[in-house]
């Protein structure tokens, strides 16, 4: 992807700027250089700006670049820390107590970094403080980047180097401010109001009518809901489960967490809603021209409830042979979302409709997958998969396997970390 080249590119080229200082001291001031625009990168990443989707292959890609920058970035400043540059004959960034004032300013912000990049990695701190934690980043790196734009180094602050690093720390200042400000706060969204909402089992069918303008929105795409009601202001990303012609939007929530048991426990009916854009690069269809296979499990079902929602809409029937093939996998046949949906969709023949349900004993797994598909083969098949990662991990192994050209996947993992996640246990306990 091009966009993660581009962060290897920026970071790699910084070793110019210190090369000629030589030995550990080079290589100190580099991985604190590379340090400061990897966390610029992570906050520019975390603006969510749809333009940048394409060059990292959708939204899921750049939050993972976006992790990955942030955890690179405080592993590189430990050891440079560590190291202790110095620069001979070097140019002082300000007046040495600038500078010393400055540097006690750093190891705050180091200490400051590893508690909060502690508490993000732990999955079970709730969603809530791991937001409050993230909210908080911004203010290692303002200390972190004032410190480096202090330093005693081996180019001036007005030189190209200078101006090459201050580009990015004001653009990660910028991104920081943009994140909790501008998006948190003020451009919140596309404002919406709940008609209905209704749970069966574990997941919650919640329908939306625009307050003023519509979400544009493609088949397969994803947007973060912010329900403006207290204690569920936070926001979280669900795919958009109706079609883009569709007069109102649809999500399917399942309980998962203490937000989502907060969630299923109100009324919602004419509560307003933020949906903040439409993300992801997800793909259904392909371009037409070979076989369809679509393979959900659980709640991942919801892009394939848009697309089935938008052959509806079309009125076009398939060519012969292109009818999607759906291998829907749920652990019990009641928990199947929209099943009646699927049923008429097979029955009007707009897809083949195949329900795969553990507790009948019949699991996804890429024997079965074989079965379904028969002596043919996939024959270059378009394959799209949306589910639990296990799931997705062994059909798109599976589907390579039978033949077909391209398998098309999604993650929607956007807080990734060490250890269960036990949100909503902290929440029962914060209520006993």
């Amino acid at each position: 992807m091009s966009g993660h080249l581009a962060i290897v590119l920026t970071t790699g080229v910084a070793w110019f700027a210190f090369a000629d200082n030589g030995g550990a001291s080079a290589f100190s001031f580099f991985i604190g250089a590379t340090s400061i625009l990897l966390m610029a990168w992570s906050f520019v990443l975390a603006i969510r700006l749809r333009w940048l989707e394409p060059f990292f292959g959708g939204l899921d890609s750049m939050y993972k670049a976006h992790r990955w920058s942030g955890a690179l970035a405080v592993v590189l400043m430990f050891f440079h820390v560590r190291i202790e540059p110095e620069a001979e004959n070097g140019v002082r960034g300000a007046s040495k107590s600038v500078a010393e004032a400055a540097e006690d300013m750093a190891g705050w912000s180091e200490i400051m970094l590893y508690v909060l990049i502690g508490a993000s990695l732990l999955r079970w701190v709730p969603y809530r403080w791991w937001r409050l934690s993230h909210k908080l980043l911004g203010i290692p790196f303002a200390f972190a980047s004032w410190h480096f734009y202090t330093s005693k180094k081996p180019y001036g602050n007005g030189s190209a180097w200078g101006w090459y690093f201050g580009v990015f720390m004001v653009a990660g200042l910028v991104a920081y401010l943009v994140r909790i400000i501008g998006r948190d706060a003020v451009a919140q969204g596309v404002r919406y109001k709940v008609t209905s909402s209704e749970t069966r089992g574990a997941t919650m069918e919640l329908r939306m009518a625009p307050l003023g303008q519509k979400l544009v929105h493609r088949v397969g795409q994803f947007a973060f809901i912010k329900i403006q009601l207290p204690g569920l202001r936070e926001p979280h990303a669900f795919t958009i489960a109706s079609a883009p012609d569709d007069a109102e939007l649809r999500f399917f929530i399942r309980n998962l967490g203490d937000w989502t048991q907060r969630v299923q426990a109100v009324d919602l009916v004419g509560a307003q809603v933020f949906v903040e854009a439409a993300y992801g690069e997800f793909e259904p269809f392909g371009d037409g021209a070979q076989p369809v296979w679509w393979i959900a499990g659980g709640v991942g079902i919801t892009p394939f409830l848009s697309a089935v929602s938008c052959l509806y809409a079309s009125g076009v029937e398939p060519a012969s042979g292109m009818v999607p093939h759906l291998v829907y996998s749920v652990s019990h046949i009641d928990d199947a979302t929209a099943l009646h949906e699927l049923q008429a969709a097979g029955d009007a023949g707009k897809i083949k409709l195949s329900v795969l349900a553990s507790n009948e004993g019949r699991r996804f797994s890429a024997e079965r997958l074989a079965d379904l598909v028969g002596a043919e083969r996939m024959g270059g098949a378009h394959v799209a998969v949306c589910g639990p990662a296990g799931l997705v991990a062994s059909a798109r192994t599976a589907a390579y396997r039978l033949g077909a050209g391209h398998v098309e996947t999604e993650s929607f993992d956007l807080r990734s970390g060490i250890g269960p996640d036990l949100s909503r246990e902290f929440h029962e306990l914060g209520r006993s």
